[in-house]
Formats: structure tokens, sequence, C-alpha cells
């Protein structure tokens, strides 16, 4: 059995592991377009802000490690161009030798990605306009931002990755602007959180321009020198990184016929099976479900391609397992301040179909009387009527991502606000107050439920 697996990266090489540990027998094949493979592309900003402090730390194996330790073909800087479903063949091009030939497969995963989107703007291309998907594309961001002449950057674009450029450029000295298009910054929170995002910022000296949209990038001698607003207004930048979300791969797949659907993604079963029984698919180039709705989504992140591409391996390998849904799960940090959310917001409840409420709180992370304690700012959506928690926001210190992640679980299991105020959780001056704040606004959020 011959399992081609398109792409190296979170789900391609999930799916090659997966498969090969399910059953040793199975000679498996990845096709890597770029140089890397297993890298992890959320590590990027911060391998241009040098906290990171090699490309090769951002791998957790090489083409080579994969052949020799887990006897998995790899192949980078090849391409797969054509996907022949008919005769169960792939069309592959060696970049680097300019030679294409012929591969067969008994079954394919397709784990191609996401491309950024670049917006429809004159000289978006330009010398020093960069996007961040790949290594490559960190490297050369890295190699501009640590040139003699770099002192101001833009960034377009004020969600995950925007904000991390925005601190880690800052941190390297550089004069940052940060523009996004929508009235707030960081568009899966609501407003009173966006705006404490906006005020770490503005702190950090990060210039911000909100309900703002890059025109045209301004270039001299073919290299970017600023870039003009829809108010008409003129900024001076040195290099731009252009961060407005990206768009499935899902070309190759469409070409050969297969469903795609939210986004032109993929279509696939709780499975990660594709409309052809022999191709599976995983990660960013694919449609999911939101686990509490169950509506179909396109939710890029790198925790879900890795589980698919788990899913997709093992069960070409004889498992049977599903993908249960996304929630998604979401965190960031800009400077000293932690974001995270979880589930729906009060207006995606609203417009599910549940009654949503909201339960706010601020409380000290750690006990009152220890020091070092900071605030945490903690959101609860919830039904009404049932009292089932559906979503959560929460901002302040690092502890956010511990409690988040409860958070997350608790939706999941279908708790409601009442179950989760009675949760035994630990507590040590150092760590916890006696009332976690989940607790005090799990608390807060039983009060607003209308009794049956």
């Amino acid at each position: 059995m011959h399992l081609v697996v398109i792409g190296g990266t979170a789900a391609g090489a999930s799916a090659a592991s997966k498969a090969k540990r399910t059953n040793p027998e199975i000679d498996v094949s990845v096709f890597e377009k770029t140089g890397f493979v297993t890298y992890g592309s959320c590590g990027l900003p911060y391998y241009i802000g040098g906290i990171v402090r090699t490309k090769e730390m951002l791998s957790d194996f090489t083409p080579d490690a994969l052949r020799e330790k887990r006897d998995i073909a790899t192949y980078v800087h090849h391409e797969v161009t054509t996907i022949d479903r008919a005769n169960k063949t792939l069309e592959v091009c060696d970049l680097g030798r300019n030679e294409c030939f012929s591969v067969p497969y008994d079954y394919l995963v397709v784990a191609t990605g996401a491309s950024p989107i670049m917006p429809d703007i004159p000289n978006v291309r330009a010398d020093g306009v960069f996007s961040l998907r790949t290594v490559e594309d960190g490297v050369a961001i890295r190699r501009a931002v640590q040139e003699e002449s770099t002192k101001r950057a833009l960034i377009v674009g004020g969600g995950f990755i925007g904000l991390e450029m925005a601190e880690q450029l800052s941190c390297l000295g550089l004069e940052v602007t940060l523009i996004e298009a929508l009235p707030k910054l960081l568009p899966s929170v609501d407003e009173e959180y966006s705006d404490a995002i906006r005020r770490v910022l503005e702190e950090h000296g990060v210039r911000l321009y909100t309900g703002t949209a890059v025109r045209e990038i301004l270039v001299d001698g073919g290299k970017v020198v600023g870039a003009k607003t829809n108010s008409g207004a003129t900024l001076g930048t040195d290099l731009a990184v252009i961060s407005v979300g990206v768009r499935p791969n899902s070309s190759l797949a469409k070409s050969a016929g297969l469903e795609t659907g939210v986004k032109d993604a993929i279509v696939v079963d709780e499975y990660m099976r594709t409309s052809d029984d022999s191709i599976w698919a995983a990660g960013d180039c694919v449609q999911t479900f939101n686990l509490i709705t169950k509506r179909p989504v396109y939710a890029p992140l790198g925790t879900t391609a890795n589980k698919q591409g788990r899913i997709a391996g093992g069960n070409i390998a004889g498992d049977m397992s599903s993908f249960k849904g996304v929630l998604p799960s979401q965190i960031t940090r800009v400077f000293d301040l932690y974001v995270a959310s979880t589930g729906l917001t009060a207006e995606q409840a609203k417009e599910a179909g549940y009654d949503a409420e909201e339960a706010k709180v601020t409380k000290m992370d750690r006990a009152s009387y220890y020091p070092g304690g900071e605030d945490n700012h903690i959101k609860l959506v919830f039904d009404r009527r049932s009292g089932r928690l559906v979503g959560a926001q929460a901002i302040g210190s690092e502890s956010i991502a511990g409690r988040i992640n409860l958070l997350a679980a608790a939706i999941t299991a279908g708790m409601t606000v009442a179950e989760l105020s009675e949760l035994d959780l630990a507590y040590a001056p150092s760590v916890a107050p006696v009332y976690d704040p989940i607790l005090v606004a799990a608390s807060q959020g039983k009060k607003r439920i209308i009794p049956v």
C-alpha cells in the first residue's frame, strides 16, 4: 500500500507519522513545496524577533530525520501539480531540478495548507512588502529587519499574526505602525477587550489606525517607502507586512473534481475523507465544523491541523477515529497582556439561536495578599434558559492560558455555568485565589439564568 501526503507541515506530517505508526507496512511518501517540514509557523514572529534564535529550531524534524527515524520518504522543494483520480497518479515537479514525474498512490492525503491573502492594491508585490506563512517568509523578513536602513515597519492587519509582529518589531526598536480595516483590533474578541489591546500597544509606542484601509503601497525605485490610506493619509515605512488573513490552498483539489465548501475549502466528513473514497484531506485547506453549532466553518489553526492529520493518517491505516469539531480556541500575548477566546461570542450565540447572556468579572489571579498578582478579566457567554456555557473570553496575566483551556474543556463537556461554579479547582496563594476568577464568573452567571 502506498500512501502519498501532499504537504509536510502540521497536518501532512501528522498524517504521515500516524499512518506509519499504526501500520508500519505502509509505504509513505511526503511531498512539500517549500524547503522545510514539520515546522511551527506560529513561531515565525518570534524567530523574526530573535526569541527563537535559528530557523532550524522551528522544525521538529528534517527530511533526512523523517526518512531515517520514521521510514517516511520525504521530499522538499517538490510540488504536486496534478491529481489524476482515474488512474490514481500524481504529477510531481522537482523545483530544484525543474523536472516533473508521475507518482502512483493507493491512498492520498491533501494537506496543502493555506496562503496569505494579498489585497488587490497597487504595488502590493513590491520589494520590501512581505507576508508571513513559511520559514522562507520569516527568513526574508528577519533579513530585512536586520538591515541598517530599516527603521520603520508597517503592519497591515490587526489579527493574531499582526499583533505578534507589531510586538516583536517594536521590541527590536523599530517604529511600528499597525493598520486594521475593521473598527477594532482582533475581531474575535469583544470591544472592551480589543480596547485593552489598543492601550497596551499605544503604551509601547505602536501607532494604530483602526477603521482604516490601505489603498496603495508607495514605492521608490521598486522598493516600498510608504502606504496611502483610504482617508488620504500617507504613512512612511521601510518595510510592510501584510497580515489580513489566509485562504485555503484548494485549487489542486478543485481541479481534481473534489468537493469544496466554505471559502472554497475542501469538504471532508468527520473521518477526514473527501468526496473521493481514496483521498483524505486535513489542516488549513479543509472545511470543518463548529463543535457547538455543528455548522460548517473555516478555522485555520495549528492545533486543528495536527489533530485532523492524525485522524486522517490513522483512519487510512486502519483506525476508526473522528474529528469532533472546533470551538475554536485561541490565545496570544501582546507585550505583557495575554488575550484568549474560545467558543462563541454573544453575537454569534444569538445568531445560532441561543438566548445569549454574559457574565463578566475582574479578579486577581493570586491571593490578594500575595505579591505579584495581576487582574484577570473573564467573560462567560451562556444560554440564559439552559445555563449551558457556549463561549468565553479573557485578558490578563499569563495564567489566562490555563483558565481559557479549562473553559474550553467545560464547553466541550456541555457544562452549565452552575456546574462550572461547583468545580473543585486547585488553590494556593502563589498561583490562585480561594475563589478562582472562573468560579466567580460562573457564580455571576448562575444569577442570570431564567428559572424554568
